[in-house]
């Protein structure tokens, strides 16, 4: 699928959108598949309850889209409710390591415990500063304020050298870069940003290995091994694989999902960041004509410190951005195009 047919697929607007990162445009196929299962739960028929197949067929999906087989994804509706699963695993007195900096939700379910060890460093430095006391290292694959992007690779080395465990947060990353979850215990995905859905659905995905080091501490009977022959009483059995850490799906943002994620499939993942990463240069080569230096990066996320004020006066421009840790954030996804970086340039020129 080429990309002028994949801008057909939403819904024309006056208004520019740079703000994926804080939130994707839902295609139309997806508003139409949240509107047909409203529809129908409006109307009280049996279509309204919600379909665990199109569930099925979403985690089949996003593992498609990471590297990973079906058996190593969980569904959920927030990333920090995954992370929290990670973090209640821990033993008391785990050192936990972190970029200085990083997304809330990937540092707080660890540090609120009160009897773990948190460690920040910059993010530059977290591969040289994993010791062999760590207990895990817990990063995003794409920084939610700047961009940067982290040295998977070689914190991978790092942690490997010592057999300590990764929890990778891809929110900034899948769907837009590509992202392999397979070198890594855990990795986290919250779906509304760049894989274009809505809020409701997050993916956790866990190693073979590793899950028999978490414990499902929110099993419902979509956790059972035979869900509808554990609705009532206790649990006969979990599911043999990631599915036991299934949250219930918040059926709206999964149909969202289905055709979102089919969208990013067709148009292939390699493609969609040739598109951001061009975009993104474009920017970039802009603001250097403007005289303005943005912290230095290879994503589709791009922030010029000390602008932040003014994206409120963009807004009133209709150029949607982001105020991000005094930073201004432009971030660039499959509907954008060069007209957009050119309007976005045009209003922050003097």
């Amino acid at each position: 699928m080429d990309l002028p047919l994949a801008h057909a697929e939403f819904a024309p607007s006056t208004t520019v959108y740079l703000n994926t990162a804080t939130c994707g445009i839902l295609p139309q196929s997806a508003v139409a598949a949240v509107r047909e299962l409203a529809e129908a739960a409006g109307a009280g028929t049996a279509a309204g309850f919600g379909d665990f197949d199109r569930v099925a067929r979403v985690r089949e999906s996003y593992a498609r889209l990471v590297g990973v087989g079906p058996d190593r994804v969980s569904i959920g509706s927030t990333v920090a409710t995954h992370v929290g699963l990670i973090a209640a695993a821990l033993p008391a007195g785990s050192e936990v390591l972190f970029a200085e900096g990083d997304f809330a939700s990937v540092i707080n379910p660890f540090v609120v415990r009160g009897d773990l060890k948190p460690r920040f460093v910059p993010l530059e430095a977290l591969a040289e500063a994993v010791r062999e006391d760590t207990a895990l290292v817990a990063v995003s694959a794409v920084q939610s304020a700047d961009g940067r992007v982290a040295d998977l690779a070689a914190i991978r080395a790092a942690t490997a050298g010592y057999g300590i465990p990764m929890l990778v947060d891809a929110t900034q990353a899948a769907g837009s870069v590509p992202f392999d979850a397979a070198p890594y215990e855990y990795t986290v995905t919250a779906g509304y940003k760049w894989l274009l859905g809505s809020r409701g659905a997050s993916y956790l995905t866990v190693s073979e290995a590793a899950q028999d080091t978490l414990v499902p501490l929110h099993a419902g009977w979509v956790a059972a091994s035979s869900p509808w022959d554990a609705t009532y009483g206790p649990m006969p059995e979990l599911a043999p694989d990631a599915r036991r850490f299934d949250e219930s799906p918040a059926f709206l943002a999964y149909y969202a999902a289905e055709p979102s994620l089919a969208l990013l499939e067709r148009v292939g993942i390699a493609a969609v960041h040739a598109h951001n990463l061009g975009l993104a240069a474009r920017y970039r080569a802009g603001l250097a004509e403007l005289g303005l230096a943005p912290v230095p990066g290879d994503s589709p996320i791009v922030s010029v410190p000390g602008l932040a004020e003014r994206q409120p006066e963009l807004a009133r421009a209709g150029v949607l951005t982001a105020g991000r840790a005094g930073a201004l954030r432009a971030s660039f996804h499959l509907y954008n195009t060069e007209a957009d970086v050119d309007r976005l340039l045009n209003a922050l020129a003097p």
